[in-house]
């Protein structure tokens, strides 16, 4: 009989083997330290720059010598967000974001609904290049381009003439409210750059949204008699609602902060960005500056809180 060997001794392992080893064995051990590095970036960096924001939002500026007191404490800066010219702001902004928003909508739903229903292989691939194309250049690349298109003598006017539809051009800029002494310095030309400027960001949540919509469901309604129209609001738009609502998230909340495109674009109103940056740049007035940069916060949390009860994320 053949004289059996003794195994040889197991190497020695490691630390990293050692603790793979203690990872697998205890798997809320191994999703701790997944997690913790993140959350603790989160809860320091981000909750921790919220919490400075809203403490900087009680003290008070010290008019005389324009240096922040804070020894005490105050409600000042909230009450003043409720004089009528901040009020003003502050719905002039929330009214923008809204129309930049539902044109989003309008705009981005048939080119989502190509991408995903009919379009196939290169084509598909050629609408997601066109559709992110734009974000690869420069944010003010793009937003001094629109300038110049937009200007008096610029390609939109142009081509208005030539189509001698010149006159809507001039009805436009002197509908009061919304027009200006040319598209590039008038609240129409605000709005036109937001929706461009916002508009991949809704495209792409609806085109996911209604690849997820199985094609049975259309081809059922179509064969219990719905026509086109019903189909659409009975079956496909409830579905897209979702992705709907998480494009209108970001068109809302990225117009509701932005300070350079009405800065660039737009007449002599001011958005709730310009006032943030004037108040804490230019007056150097940093706790109203603060308070009022809580006020993009509080809409976009009252607009979750509308949109979950409506159900808008029930099939997130």
């Amino acid at each position: 009989m053949a004289e059996t060997l003794p195994l040889a001794p197991p190497a020695r392992r490691g630390a990293l083997r050692r603790l793979s080893d203690v990872l697998y064995r205890h798997r809320a051990l191994a999703l701790a330290a997944l997690l913790v590095p993140p959350l603790l970036w989160f809860g320091v960096v981000y909750l921790g720059s919220l919490f400075a924001l809203l403490a900087n939002s009680f003290f008070a500026l010290d008019e005389f010598s324009g240096v922040v007191d804070r020894s005490t404490l105050t409600l000042k800066n909230f009450r003043d967000l409720f004089d009528p010219a901040n009020l003003d702001v502050v719905w002039r902004t929330v009214l923008m974001a809204t129309a930049v928003t539902l044109a989003c909508t309008v705009i981005a739903f048939p080119i989502a609904y190509t991408m995903a229903r009919y379009a196939r292989g290169p084509h598909k691939a050629l609408l997601y290049i066109a559709v992110m194309l734009p974000l690869w250049s420069s944010y003010l690349v793009r937003l001094y381009a629109w300038k110049l298109l937009l200007a008096k003598e610029g390609a939109i006017g142009w081509v208005l003439a030539e189509l001698h539809l010149g006159w809507l051009l001039d009805a436009l800029l002197a509908t009061p409210g919304i027009g200006g002494p040319s598209l590039s310095f008038s609240r129409l030309g605000t709005f036109v750059v937001f929706v461009y400027m916002w508009l991949p960001f809704m495209i792409l949540p609806i085109q996911a949204a209604i690849e997820r919509i199985p094609g049975s469901l259309i081809e059922a309604s179509s064969d219990l008699g719905a026509r086109g129209a019903t189909t659409f609001w009975r079956v496909v738009f409830p579905l897209a609602m979702p992705g709907i609502a998480a494009g209108s998230i970001f068109t809302f909340s990225l117009t509701l902060g932005d300070y350079i495109i009405p800065q660039v674009i737009g007449d002599s109103t001011l958005f709730i960005g310009q006032v943030v940056v004037r108040q804490q740049g230019v007056a150097g007035n940093i706790p109203f500056a603060a308070a009022f940069s809580l006020v993009p916060i509080v809409v976009i949390g009252v607009y979750l809180w509308f949109a979950k009860k409506l159900g808008a994320f029930d099939a997130l």
